[in-house]
């Protein structure tokens, strides 16, 4: 029997947002919004976040409300780690799981049981109005659960977390970008990457939910592994941080763990010019892309141009779904 057991506490269906665009006021410095017929209390709208824009949190609250369409597919129904930062993306940080006393009745909560018997009440992000509560907390970037509040033990993706080793740079990470496209694709297994928005890439495998997350994180471990061996000039895949060869490529399969998260798709990251975690194209990996290319300030439009490119990822998706079963 597991030791996790979750359940949605909402009446509210999933609202992705089809109505008009929302626009967050400027020139002042507190407001509350009508979004989705969901009063919004926004505060600190003029406070400095980003100084090298500069960008407030106005700016930041603007994108989600602006991205808000493609982004909210990847959040339904999943439970929401807050990471927040009060005093903009260079302030101090800290992480928050359970939903505040204070959020408004219409935000739904999924209850998580951990090991240590404690019963954890994640927020849940279902629409534009709950988004945009979740940024005006300071969240900058956004961390979901890999698995749905209806069994949160069985995730229906996998990733490697590819991150470059002191003295390694962006070239070599999208080296190893392919290297794993190429090695997952021997085995049919499609395969979706997108940018950290910090230093690496993200590649995304869409799976048939069934495995535990434990399964899906042994797959992941040893396809890390094999592939290190296979390239070992760039690749690594060791856990321990001090034995982590230096000008190397991190294959990071260990966050792929029950509990772990990482910065969705399209989530802005609290680094210099506002970067933003973007799908990207293979051929743009062949071609030759950097971080600093997809930013807070014209990923909206890049993504209105080309759609989403993370959309297979998404649960119902027209789209291959893997059968890890079947590969065991």
């Amino acid at each position: 029997m597991s030791l996790h057991a979750s359940s949605l506490t909402t009446e509210n269906l999933p609202d992705t947002g089809s109505g008009e665009p929302i626009s967050i006021p400027g020139g002042v410095e507190q407001a509350e919004v009508e979004v989705e017929g969901k009063a919004v209390r926004l505060s600190n709208l003029n406070k400095v976040f980003w100084p090298e824009g500069p960008y407030t949190k106005r700016d930041l609250l603007q994108y989600y409300a602006d991205i808000a369409p493609f982004l909210l597919p990847h959040l339904l129904n999943r439970a929401m780690v807050m990471k927040r930062y009060p005093d903009g993306a260079y302030g101090e940080f800290f992480f928050q799981k359970r939903a505040p006393k204070t959020r408004p009745e219409w935000l739904p909560i999924c209850e998580i049981l951990h090991a240590s018997q404690n019963l954890v009440d994640f927020p849940v992000i279902q629409n534009s109005a709950g988004l945009l509560w979740l940024v005006n907390l300071g969240c900058i970037d956004l961390n979901q659960w890999y698995a749905r509040c209806d069994d949160v033990d069985r995730p229906d993706y996998l990733h490697f977390d590819l991150d470059p080793t002191p003295g390694a740079e962006f070239p070599q990470v999208r080296e190893a970008a392919l290297a794993v496209r190429d090695a997952l694709k021997e085995r049919n297994i499609p395969c979706y990457p997108k940018t950290s928005g910090s230093r690496g890439i993200h590649i995304y495998v869409p799976i048939v939910r069934g495995p535990l997350q434990k399964k899906v994180w042994t797959f992941a471990k040893q396809f890390a592994k094999e592939l290190a061996l296979r390239h070992p000039a760039l690749l690594t895949a060791e856990y321990k941080v001090a034995a982590r060869p230096p000008g190397h490529v991190l294959v990071d399969y260990n966050q792929n763990a029950w509990g772990r998260t990482l910065a969705s798709v399209y989530s802005v990251r609290p680094r210099p010019g506002a970067p933003v975690s973007t799908p990207v194209t293979w051929g743009e990996v062949e071609k030759g892309i950097s971080t600093e290319d997809f930013r807070m300030d014209n990923v909206p439009a890049r993504v209105r141009r080309l759609g989403d490119l993370f959309a297979p990822m998404v649960p119902g998706a027209d789209s291959q779904r893997v059968n890890l079963e079947e590969l065991s």
